[in-house]
């Protein structure tokens, strides 16, 4: 990976910087170091120490820069559980957004080509990928895949495509022309009805192991008075397709 932001932490203070920069608080300037290196120790021109921590996957999450709703790390971890995405791999993605996700698969050593048709968001996932450490493993392109899918079916085949985009019907279409044999699909969608109609693509496109999957997680609470749910957050995030080429 290229060199990444690391993570200051102060007791409940933590910002996401990079080497060289400086940044002010009230517990005073913080000058990060060219040569900074994850554990090392940090002092503010007022004497607090920080230390510096290498990032991890939910830390993408909780600091990359957003454009827009990112995939949840529940989400992200199906993903990577179904399709095995992993080092050497060819990944196509389409909707990046803020780019947790082509992160993810970069950061396990993936090489992800990912299509973001907003330009603007496209170019914070560019810096989002940066910071991450994976630019040099993530490519964002500004453009709607659906417009390239015969160039890219003439070149080398994928090992997996991830979908988060509304078209996603017409891109699973065409995905045993963008997949290696076996390859695999994930589909993500907020909405039941997409979710349909990516299965039943999926499904009419010869594909195997067509699974559906709607993503539910509740946190649970301990007390002394006893145990139970949390009555507080959002448990269903949305809901995930996925299959193998045939």
């Amino acid at each position: 990976m290229t060199d990444a932001a690391y993570l200051l932490v102060h007791e409940d203070r933590e910002y996401l910087l990079e080497p060289g920069e400086e940044f002010g608080t009230d517990l005073g300037v913080i000058e990060v170091p060219e040569d900074v290196a994850a554990g090392d120790e940090v002092e503010t021109h007022l004497g607090t120490v920080f230390e510096v921590r290498a990032l991890r996957g939910p830390d993408l999450f909780n600091h990359l820069e957003r454009t827009g709703a990112p995939m949840m790390p529940r989400d992200v971890g199906l993903v990577m559980g179904h399709t095995g995405a992993s080092g050497g791999d060819r990944v196509l993605d389409a909707g990046t957004g803020t780019g947790i996700l082509a992160a993810y698969l970069g950061r396990a050593g993936a090489d992800v080509t990912t299509y973001e048709v907003d330009a603007e968001f496209a170019e914070v996932a560019r810096d989002n990928m940066r910071t991450a450490g994976v630019a040099d493993r993530v490519e964002v392109r500004t453009g709607d895949l659906t417009e390239e899918l015969d160039a890219l079916a003439e070149g080398e085949p994928f090992d997996a495509l991830t979908l988060d985009t509304g078209d996603a019907p017409a891109v699973v279409e065409r995905a045993d022309d963008l997949l290696a044999p076996g390859g695999r699909l994930a589909v993500y969608s907020p909405f039941v009805e997409g979710t349909r109609e990516a299965a039943l693509a999926a499904r009419d496109a010869g594909f195997d192991e067509v699974e559906t999957l709607e993503t539910i997680q509740r946190e649970m609470d301990f007390s002394d008075r006893g145990s139970r749910p949390s009555t507080a957050g959002v448990g269903h995030t949305g809901y995930l397709v996925f299959a193998r080429a045939p």
